[in-house]
């Protein structure tokens, strides 16, 4: 079945009546997603190519018994758009936008936090956000909540895949498709300084997956969310993980790329997550190609 989504998820898009959010619903429909509505304030009530839509999320999920949100909103009212979703209880929220003030998502993400802790405390399932500045996910042969090219994905497999950069996740996903490999989940948890999911969050559940036999984990300079899975991995990991670290010769102080992936002073180096990931014996790709032959020795061992 995947982690966080599978054919049974059933997902409304915020922002579906935009071009961004009307594109990408449509290819999650071909994917076979059940996209069930979308939401734009001040629109309900109109059918919007077969789809309703409706003035909130708490109506769509009512109306649908949708538990997954995914966000096509602009950055000034995206923090916003995910606060509406958690608040109305849904269980996974994607947030696709780039660009949305570090302020608004240290708010958004510490309120969902409060919020998850509050429903798990109640019995609930919690709510979960992915992103922002992120592709979303996808469970190959099942569902795609995100913006990830369709033909990609169309070779499940059993290799786990969790990504900082959007391009590099098509690219691994793709590399191992190519393979005969195939994956089982690809998460992309996004490249902004301030995230919902971090690595650390993902890798418990790929552990727990009965469908994923090894995860690579593709990784950036910047922040310590490297380090962090680094250190689970060593604690927790009995699955084989392989590692890849773009960026690694971008000069301290100066962002390549995503907004999180800079190096300030002796945090976010190179050379830190390298040692980070020695130190927990996952093996480290110098090329992209690599991945798959580090992670066809790894399921040889």
């Amino acid at each position: 079945m995947g982690i966080l989504v599978n054919k049974d998820s059933k997902v409304i898009v915020q922002g579906m009546t935009g071009s961004e959010g009307a594109k990408h619903s449509r290819a999650m429909k071909e994917f076979g997603t059940q996209v069930v509505a979308g939401v734009t304030p001040g629109k309900g009530g109109q059918d919007f190519e077969g789809w309703p839509i409706y003035n909130s999320v708490a109506e769509a999920k009512e109306k649908h018994g949708a538990n997954v949100s995914i966000i096509f909103v602009p950055p000034a009212g995206a923090a916003d758009a995910v606060l509406e979703a958690a608040h109305a209880g849904m269980p996974l929220i994607v947030l696709i936008t780039e660009g949305v003030p570090t302020v608004d998502m240290m708010r958004a993400v510490q309120e969902v936090k409060a919020l998850d802790a509050e429903s798990r405390k109640n019995g609930g399932e919690g709510i979960r956000l992915i992103g922002g500045n992120c592709p979303g996910l996808v469970t190959n042969g099942e569902a795609k909540v995100g913006i990830m090219p369709n033909r990609i994905y169309t070779n499940p497999g059993r290799i786990g895949l969790i990504s900082r950069s959007g391009t590099l996740t098509y690219e691994a996903a793709k590399l191992l498709n190519d393979a005969g490999m195939g994956t089982s989940t690809t998460v992309g948890i996004g490249g902004d300084p301030v995230i919902g999911t971090t690595f650390a969050d993902v890798l418990p559940m790929f552990e727990a997956d009965e469908g994923t036999d090894a995860v690579v984990v593709i990784g950036e300079i910047g922040g310590a969310d490297e380090e962090a899975a680094a250190e689970y991995i060593k604690n927790n990991m009995k699955k084989p993980v392989v590692a890849f670290i773009s960026g690694r010769s971008a000069p301290a102080g100066k962002r390549m790329g995503h907004a999180g992936a800079i190096i300030m002073g002796d945090v976010g180096t190179p050379e830190s997550k390298l040692a980070a990931f020695k130190a927990a014996n996952v093996p480290v790709a110098d090329t992209m190609p690599e991945i798959v032959d580090l992670v066809k020795a790894a399921l040889n061992k």
